[in-house]
Parts: structure tokens; C-alpha cells; sequence
């Protein structure tokens, strides 16, 4: 005898639950592109959905976004030098990526602030950015040689310790800063 065929839906067939994985999908993808602010509301469409499986990864997911809106609410800086500290502590628990996109707003807010551009260098020489480390370090240097010191025992320019050009950036010689004539005091007859 032949069975008939059973008339209950999978959760496949239930326009719910196809509701529900559209926006655990849509939440993913925003989640991915780190734009946590949208990825929200879709996770909170499917915590309330169908599919207790789906809810509870979506539940997972709508915690992460609320952690990074959180951390992110708590990034409102005051001065640009808070902002500066918090990019450095960044790059000391070594967020990298996160330390960079601090930085990298914040030159663009203060081009000429040398101790952004000396941040930039610091976390460009741990980053292996040689060459990006040695210009920035020589921009720094240029806007305020004081930095110098700082450099010379900065354990973020531990990469470039060998290198000559960062020994010249740091011990310039003193000599060649004069330029040739300056020191014939401009007289060309003795008297």
C-alpha cells in the first residue's frame, strides 16, 4: 500500500522562518563590513523569529554588535591628544588595523601635529612599513627635533635599530646642518 504523502512544512517551506534567514543574512553581511549600527535591527528581527536555532546564533551576534556600538560610543574624545592615547593604547594591545584608522583621522584632522606623524612612524616601523616609518620619523623630527630623544629609546623602533638612515635621523651629524660659506663670517678681504 502506497503512503501518503505528509502535508507538514519544513521550516524551509514557512515564509517566517525564509524572513528570519533574510535578515540573519542581511545582519552578517553589515556585520562583516564592521557596520555594526545596521546589522542590529536584523539580528533583532530574528531573536524574536521562528527558529530558536537561528535566534540563538543571531543572539550571539546582536551581543558582538552591541560590544563594538558600546566600545565605539565610549570613542568620543574631548581633545585630539585623548584620541592620540587611545590609538596608542591600540597598538599596545595590538590592534593594529584599529590603531591606524585612529591615526590616520586624526592627521587628517591635524596634518602638521608631530606627534601624530611620530605615532604614524612608530606604528608603521612595528607594522614592518620600513620606508613609510623612516619618512614619517623624519617628518616628526623636522616639525620637532626634541622627538629625537623620545626615538632613541622607543622600543617601537626596535625593527629599524640596525638601520643607518634611522641612526642618521637620530644622531645627525652636526656639521651638516651648516651650510657651505656659513662659516667663513662673510668677510673675503682681511683688513
Amino acid at each position: 500500500m502506497a503512503q501518503k504523502p505528509t502535508t507538514k512544512k519544513s521550516m524551509g517551506d514557512d515564509p517566517r522562518y525564509a524572513q528570519a534567514l533574510q535578515s540573519y543574512e542581511a545582519g552578517l553581511r553589515a556585520m562583516q563590513e564592521h557596520k555594526f549600527d545596521k546589522a542590529k535591527p536584523h539580528f533583532q528581527k530574528v531573536v524574536g523569529g521562528p527558529s530558536k536555532e537561528l535566534a540563538d546564533r543571531a543572539g550571539v551576534h546582536l551581543n558582538i554588535c552591541n560590544q563594538h556600538l558600546e566600545r565605539a560610543a565610549a570613542a568620543q574624545f574631548d581633545t585630539a591628544e585623548e584620541h592620540f592615547d587611545y590609538a596608542v593604547s591600540l597598538m599596545n594591545l595590538g590592534d593594529y588595523v584599529g590603531a591606524r584608522e585612529h591615526l590616520e583621522k586624526l592627521l587628517k584632522q591635524n596634518p602638521k601635529a608631530d606627534y601624530v606623524i611620530y605615532g604614524m612612524a612608530a606604528l608603521d616601523c612595528i607594522t614592518g612599513r620600513v620606508e613609510d616609518s623612516l619618512k614619517r620619523l623624519d617628518e616628526a623630527l623636522r616639525a620637532n627635533p626634541q622627538l629625537r630623544f623620545q626615538a632613541r629609546n622607543d622600543s617601537d623602533f626596535q625593527n629599524l635599530a640596525e638601520d643607518p638612515r634611522f641612526t642618521e635621523l637620530l644622531y645627525p651629524d652636526p656639521g651638516a646642518e651648516v651650510s657651505p660659506g656659513d662659516g667663513d663670517f662673510g668677510g673675503t678681504e682681511s683688513l
